[in-house]
């Protein structure tokens, strides 16, 4: 039996058909916008966007070699620096603070979420899908709950609070996104490798080690190394759960602006962002080259 198509349709079906595009076409399509610019409204979103996020960090970087402590710039001068990598120890004892919290709950919450992840993708067991669920409360619960809320457990198994209290709340909440990104990289990953790895004896802890691993090592490193931002630039939730001598440099930040803000926070800003780029730059190309190697 055949099917009767309409006219209208038939008609609506000949307008919206498009030309195949050949080659040539495509080519000297592309050249003609590049003789004739036209207004692109991402790319100007682009640029303001761009614009917006880094203006705020020139300007930090232009007054760090203010000689003034106002915001009129009057000379060119290094005082600042001077005064940051020589005369600000409990800075500098903030920032050390930060760093071993920082790296140590990072480690934990990268190895946690990555098993977890592995567990997750490739296991079946009961309540599954409720933990897949909870696991992502940290991320979008605000801040202050989740601080609040670890200030209270902390605080009803009477553990003092210092820079453990610290770790245990920043692993907390960077697990959730060393899990997504570790979960993100095995939606692309190849059963039969693991499969051949079986087929020629290896067992489940070999195949974890020398196959599963190294395949999910960008997600693995890209998991850490947010998790290291995470940490790094926290204050609210270490506001609630730090204790005596345990100041993170967040907290030293907002001790200083209180009582006005000192330029040597300025320094230190353009010191962390050129550490920041640097460590970037290198990782996203080690990061390529690894990718590309599996």
């Amino acid at each position: 039996m055949t099917k009767i198509v309409s006219p209208y349709k038939r008609l609506v079906k000949r307008i919206s058909r498009k030309p195949p595009k050949t080659e040539p076409a495509v080519h000297a399509r592309r050249s003609w916008k590049k003789r004739n610019p036209q207004f692109s409204f991402s790319k100007t979103m682009l640029a303001l966007t761009l614009l917006f996020l880094f203006i705020p960090l020139l300007v930090i970087i232009f007054y760090s070699f203010n000689e003034s402590k106002s915001a009129e710039f009057t000379n060119f001068s290094l005082i600042w620096y001077r005064k940051l990598f020589f005369a600000s120890n409990d800075l500098w004892a903030a920032l050390l603070n930060s760093i071993i919290v920082a790296v140590s709950a990072s480690t934990v919450a990268t190895v946690l979420g990555t098993l977890a992840a592995i567990g997750m993708n490739w296991y079946k067991f009961r309540g599954k899908f409720f933990i897949q669920t909870i696991s992502f409360l940290p991320m979008v619960l605000p801040e202050v709950i989740i601080g609040v809320s670890m200030l209270i457990f902390f605080s009803g198994i009477k553990m003092p609070l210092g820079l453990f209290t610290i770790f245990a709340a920043h692993t907390t909440f960077c697990l959730p996104f060393v899990y997504l990104l570790v979960a993100a990289r095995l939606d692309q990953f190849d059963v039969s490798i693991i499969e051949a790895a079986h087929d020629l004896g290896a067992s489940e802890l070999q195949t974890l080690l020398r196959v599963i691993i190294p395949m999910l090592l960008p997600g693995i490193l890209s998991g850490f190394m947010i998790s290291v931002t995470m940490s790094l630039e926290d204050f609210v939730i270490t506001f609630f759960v730090a204790g005596p001598g345990s100041t993170t440099l967040p907290l030293y930040v907002y001790s200083m602006i209180r009582f006005g803000v000192s330029p040597v926070i300025n320094a230190l800003s353009c010191v962390m962002i050129l550490f920041t780029s640097s460590v970037a730059f290198v990782l996203r190309k080690g990061l390529k080259i690894i990718a590309a190697s599996r």
